[in-house]
């Protein structure tokens, strides 16, 4: 009896909770949603912009013509996206927010909490790279390519665990520098990415690109912190080259000479942060 009334009292609880959120919600004005996320953002330096942008009920918001800017420029351009509290697992006690995006022609699907047992989960398919801004105004690379990830964290902090696992097609990069230095341009016809985190460390095991005149891997470690672009780097980068692209690039593998660990093969630390590598 006693465990009844009790199930029955959290369930009248959790109910009354929910109302008071969904009309405390239903009466704030669409206009002062974007201006609550901007006041969010601006410690992170970034702010956002939107064609349109509303309530999405019960519990949720969508937009359209999203612009999430830094300092630099431009970061990110969505057609259209919805955030949304779960309403299911909010009965169950728990605070889950799912989201859906398209982008760069592409489709993104994630949820995630922070509360409990915190979860991140994250789905890319078929995104674009050239239609994500980020690498013309903060990287200042041309980037094209199609893109599937997908992200699968759990915990926080140290105690963060999961993986992230990248695949991409047609992938073209130009204008790379790690700091002043530049790397070669070069298209690559695969892109394959493992990161696995145990205990709040990340560990490339391995991001190879495949071309058909340069070969490179990447592989090493990095901390999960806050702010993430403050992370320490302990990278490794290797070219392989092919005769073909060191004649065609002469300029740039002349400088990477000091990198030149066997011949047709370079091999070069990369220290410095997430948020500014650079070569050691």
């Amino acid at each position: 009896m006693k465990l009844r009334r009790f199930l029955i009292g959290m369930a009248a609880t959790v109910t009354a909770l929910f109302l008071f959120l969904f009309f405390t919600f239903l009466f704030i004005p669409d206009r002062l949603l974007l201006e609550s996320v901007n006041r969010a953002l601006a410690g992170e330096g970034l702010s956002l912009a939107a064609t349109s942008f509303n309530k999405s009920l019960p519990l949720g918001v969508k937009g359209r013509g999203l612009e999430l800017s830094s300092g630099k420029g431009r970061i990110l351009k969505l057609e259209s996206a919805t955030a949304r509290i779960e309403i299911l697992p909010f009965f169950m006690g728990q605070v889950r927010v799912s989201l859906a995006a398209t982008l760069g022609g592409g489709k993104i699907a994630g949820s995630g909490s922070i509360l409990r047992s915190p979860f991140f989960k994250l789905s890319l398919k078929g995104v674009q790279l050239e239609h994500i801004p980020f690498f013309a105004t903060v990287a200042g690379t041309q980037a094209a390519g199609i893109v599937d990830c997908e992200v699968d964290l759990t915990g926080s902090g140290p105690k963060t665990e999961g993986s992230v696992k990248l695949d991409a097609k047609g992938v073209e990069l130009k204008g790379i520098k790690l700091g002043e230095m530049p790397l070669p341009d070069a298209t690559y016809h695969s892109v394959q990415g493992m990161l696995r985190v145990n205990k709040g460390i990340a560990r490339l095991e391995s991001l190879t690109l495949q071309g058909d005149g340069l070969y490179a891997r990447l592989k090493g470690n990095l901390p999960l912190i806050n702010p993430l672009a403050a992370a320490p780097l302990d990278l490794t980068l290797e070219l392989m080259p092919k005769p073909e692209l060191l004649e065609k690039q002469k300029f740039v593998f002349l400088l990477l000479t000091k990198y030149l660990d066997t011949p047709g093969h370079y091999q070069i630390p990369i220290k410095g942060t997430l948020g500014k590598p650079l070569m050691q």
